[in-house]
């Protein structure tokens, strides 16, 4: 059994209650604090937003630092799979204490990830009911199967640098067209000299889709 899920925190701006969370989900090697910095900009536009991102549940096994959500020491589909079902439990189970820490119903969550946690963010997200008002993967693709029921599933941003060299764009791509094929609201950027990283086309698209799914009024 892990421990539970942890990470520094954010907001909301505004200094009242959160009437919004947003879950930032970090990649390979990484923790918390690697996104968190996406908060403050982000919060200029969602005042009433809580930003949390917390920590994978394991340590990294690729290097003496860092967390993983799984292992991709064996990146066979079979073990890719199970190691996202097995962070499936306890990243569920933190989104679930703090949506009921801050009060607020599965409606007002929105998931952010990028590269592992692109993929952590799709899979667990896709499966929430109800479902959260948005998914934003960056630099991700579909490593754990699609739900058979997907009516009424979030709306989705895929972004992905052409030139990522650790994630190949078609990942997103695949994960574009799997998605719309099932009647999924997706948007995706794809970025000509982007590689394994965010940027501001991105993060503005994120933020775009943000607004348009909390209902905030732009500017």
């Amino acid at each position: 059994m892990t421990e539970p899920l942890d990470g520094p925190r954010w907001g909301p701006a505004s200094g009242g209650p959160a009437k919004q969370l947003v879950v930032l989900l970090h990649g390979l090697g990484a923790d918390g604090h690697d996104l968190i910095d996406l908060a403050p900009g982000w919060g200029e536009a969602l005042p009433d937003a809580a930003f949390v991102a917390p920590d994978a549940p394991f340590p990294c096994d690729l290097a003496p630092y860092g967390r993983q959500w799984f292992s991709v020491q064996d990146r066979t589909p079979a073990r890719i799979v199970a190691g996202v079902g097995a962070a499936m439990a306890p990243l569920q189970a933190f989104l679930d204490a703090e949506l009921a820490r801050l009060g607020l119903p599965g409606g007002a969550l929105a998931i952010m990830g990028f590269s592992q946690g692109a993929m952590m963010t799709l899979a667990a997200g896709l499966r929430r009911q109800p479902a959260p008002a948005a998914l934003l993967a960056y630099s991700g693709r579909l490593a754990f199967p699609l739900p058979e029921d997907l009516a009424g599933a979030p709306p989705v941003l895929l972004a992905h640098g052409l030139a990522d060299e650790v994630v190949p764009v078609a990942g997103s791509q695949e994960a574009e067209s799997a998605l719309r094929a099932r009647g999924v609201q997706v948007r995706a950027v794809y970025s000509p000299r982007l590689g394994h990283g965010l940027d501001d086309a991105g993060i503005e698209a994120g933020l775009d889709l943000l607004i348009q799914a909390f209902g905030q009024p732009a500017g």
